[in-house]
């Protein structure tokens, strides 16, 4: 029976683990949630859930992390985390989950001043290799006073979540992206490297019951939201959010937090041979959601590299407006974009 409510609830997040593959009678395979596997290659794999006596276990061998199944239920998605600990638990399992008390959300006590030890980027002097990288981005001035320089970003993770990297070696700097909610308040943050370390990007969840939504303190009412795939992509935007792990399966979960009447309008990279990417965009055009197919003159691969191409934050927005389609309209202009099939 422990196996059946396993393998339903699989399939139930299945939809939320990119490139999700079941691969034998007990295992399954799929890009990690936690590191989202390697930047450079969209089409590695490096996350597994298999069989280990009686119940499920998740490793992922690209950033290590190793968890239940229940937990990794829990990070991807917390509501059917708490349907799912009912059902096992209603079986009288004693297996894998070892406390009841998941079955419900602790209260989270979010400490102030999580980063008041680091140093913000925009307070950094202008030769400092880490503000030199930012500067050649060319991201807004303004953006700069809310990110941060983690000189041991294993350290520093671990005083906050212990025990999150069990060896400190290879630690290094990362650049601190701040996941604020609607009132200022840190729940999140995702590490960039400065360097050629793996993973790229680390996400780091202090409080499960937020979804990994970057930007919900920057949105206004008055205005539709864009959503892009990475957080730095979207300061360069108006009203623009970013959804962490390029998770778009989930539009409602979306729209609920932020819509209020808004219009949504989601952005991919512009990556037509990418299939994975084309997966995503066919699957969101058929669930009714407004998509920027990029029109042919744009050759660049995000919003990073149209700005460092010369185009300015008002020209992309006017690419944006005019090349936004939804549904048989949206079906047309993908199928003239791809450049692989879905």
């Amino acid at each position: 029976m422990n196996s059946y409510i396993d393998i339903k609830y699989i399939n139930l997040i299945q939809s939320s683990l990119s490139m999700f593959k079941k691969k034998g009678d007990f295992l399954w395979n799929f890009r990690c949630p936690y590191c989202g596997d390697s930047q450079k290659s969209r089409t590695k794999a490096r996350g597994f859930v298999y069989r280990k006596k009686n119940d499920l276990f998740y490793k992922c061998h690209n950033c290590g992390v190793g968890t239940t199944l229940g937990g990794l239920i829990k990070y991807v998605d917390s509501k059917t985390h708490k349907d799912y600990i009912l059902e096992r638990y209603k079986t009288g399992s004693d297996h894998q989950i070892s406390k009841p008390e998941f079955e419900f959300n602790e209260p989270v006590f979010r400490k102030k001043g999580l980063f008041k030890n680091l140093q913000k980027i925009s307070e950094l002097f202008s030769e400092h290799p880490a503000r030199k990288i930012m500067e050649e981005r060319q991201l807004p001035l303004k953006s700069l006073t809310d990110l941060y320089l983690c000189k041991s970003f294993y350290k520093f993770t671990n005083n906050l979540v212990p025990n999150k990297f069990p060896s400190l070696d290879g630690d290094h700097p990362r650049l601190l992206i701040p996941f604020r909610d609607k009132d200022g308040e840190i729940f999140a943050y995702q590490g960039r490297v400065f360097g050629k370390e793996e993973p790229k990007y680390i996400t780091i969840i202090l409080d499960h019951n937020e979804d990994k939504i970057f930007g919900l303190n920057t949105t206004t009412k008055d205005k539709g939201i864009l959503v892009v795939e990475g957080p730095l992509d979207s300061l360069f935007l108006d009203n623009c959010i970013a959804i962490a792990g390029a998770s778009f399966r989930k539009p409602l979960m979306i729209e609920g937090r932020l819509m209020q009447n808004r219009e949504l309008t989601i952005i991919f990279d512009n990556e037509p041979r990418n299939k994975e990417i084309c997966k995503q965009i066919d699957r969101s055009i058929n669930q009714g959601q407004r998509m920027v197919i990029w029109p042919k003159s744009v050759v660049q691969k995000d919003i990073n590299d149209m700005i460092l191409s010369g185009m300015t934050k008002e020209e992309i927005e006017k690419i944006i407006k005019e090349n936004t389609f939804s549904g048989v309209e949206a079906k047309l202009k993908f199928s003239e974009w791809r450049k692989t099939n879905v």
